[in-house]
């Protein structure tokens, strides 16, 4: 019997879904995450343009309960991709209102006080 064997890219994707990247500034700390396989990835939309980059949203890859607890834990939050903006409305943490698109991906900004 053949095992099948699946792509790193495919395991990373099941294993660990979300990248969160902390950026520190100031005196507080920024938390980015999105669904990691749109790190690269350039969006267009009329003259509106969303690079998602490795710099910003690139860190440590992590599974759906420890990227929870993340975005529970912090005060200034990015969220970019359906299933990182869905954690968020899920937890009551952001509204469906300040939700944006840009070519179908969702985006949200958390500040909380």
């Amino acid at each position: 019997m053949r095992r099948q064997v699946q792509r790193e890219s495919e395991l990373t994707r099941l294993d660990a879904p979300f990248s969160v990247h902390s950026i520190a500034w100031k005196n507080a700390s920024i938390v980015n995450v999105c669904d990691s396989e749109l790190i690269g990835r350039t969006l267009v939309e009329g003259k509106l343009k969303m690079h998602i980059s490795k710099d910003f949203f690139g860190g440590e890859l992590v599974g759906e309960e420890e990227a929870t607890k993340i975005i529970r834990e912090s005060a200034m939050i990015s969220l970019a991709g359906e299933r990182s903006v869905n954690i968020a409305l899920t937890n009551k943490l952001g509204s469906p209102q300040a939700v944006r698109e840009i070519e179908g991906v969702p985006f949200l900004m958390i500040y909380k006080f």
